[in-house]
């Protein structure tokens, strides 16, 4: 009897695209646009890898069906070996994966994205989205937060941005004398507690370190923001990103397929959320 053949794709098994353009950010991080054509949502992940390396999950940081944008940060020996590569080389990628951010059932709100370090790499799919679809939101408010001048990502855009947007970059400490980008010294917390905002049609989004977060979040409940206005981007080890090695777990929740992308009301109960 014939062996039935199978059109069923094994989920574990990555795929080559070549690396468009490769451009460094800061010391220690850097982006790469592959010629991968996916459908995806902003907040969703890929699995990047090397062969005879390993692989790791990459939030995608674009909102294209043509190519992707990953901004890939070097901290450990998977994305120190993808920091060496060139434009023109190949990369291997799965995906994409998990909740990205619910953006076509936030049309006609205000949004409010805050993010702090590395955590403003997931966020900035969300401004590219808008961008692409200008006309169903409105007002967009971008704030930014960095350790210093030296780790502020997306340089080349943020031109753009301050022309287009209301934008505000912080650092914690100014170590140029000069401030970049009209930025200010001091706590993206401090700077979103001095913002003249409300929760009338508007939805907040953030990613960053989790102290950052808790205490924005705080800010967000002092100013009137519901429960489910407020959307988290979370970040635990995802080694399968199917839901199957339970590495990434909070409490009963998959950060890989339940999220990465959770409405506050969705974990604010988790002890570990």
């Amino acid at each position: 009897m014939a062996k039935q053949k199978t059109t069923v794709e094994n989920p574990y098994v990555p795929k080559p695209y070549k690396i468009l353009e490769f451009h460094r950010e800061t010391s220690d991080s850097f982006t790469v646009k592959a010629d991968m054509k996916i459908n995806h949502d902003p907040g969703q992940f890929v699995q990047v890898g090397l062969p005879g390396v390993g692989e790791c999950p990459i939030s995608i940081c674009s909102d294209s069906r043509e190519f992707i944008q990953l901004n890939i940060r070097e901290v450990g020996n998977v994305t120190t070996a993808l920091s060496k590569l060139e434009q023109g080389d190949t990369i291997l990628i799965r995906g994409p994966y998990g909740k990205g951010y619910p953006m076509r059932y936030l049309k006609g709100n205000s949004l409010l994205i805050i993010g702090g370090g590395c955590g403003v790499a997931p966020l900035k799919g969300i401004i590219d989205y808008a961008e692409n679809h200008r006309g169903d939101y409105k007002k967009l408010s971008l704030l930014l937060g960095y350790r210093s001048p030296d780790d502020i990502l997306f340089q080349r855009e943020l031109v753009e941005w301050k022309n287009k947007y209301h934008l505000q970059v912080t650092v914690d400490k100014n170590t140029h004398g000069k401030f970049c980008y009209g930025a200010r010294e001091g706590f993206v917390t401090d700077a979103l507690k001095s913002m003249d905002i409300s929760n009338n049609n508007q939805a907040a989004f953030v990613c960053g370190p989790p102290i950052m977060m808790k205490f924005v979040i705080k800010s967000l409940k002092d100013k009137g923001f519901n429960d489910d206005q407020i959307f988290l981007s979370t970040e635990r080890l995802m080694y399968c990103a199917l839901g199957v090695c339970c590495h990434c777990m909070i409490k009963g929740k998959f950060t890989c397929v339940d999220g990465p992308v959770f409405r506050y009301d969705e974990i604010k109960d988790l002890e570990d959320g």
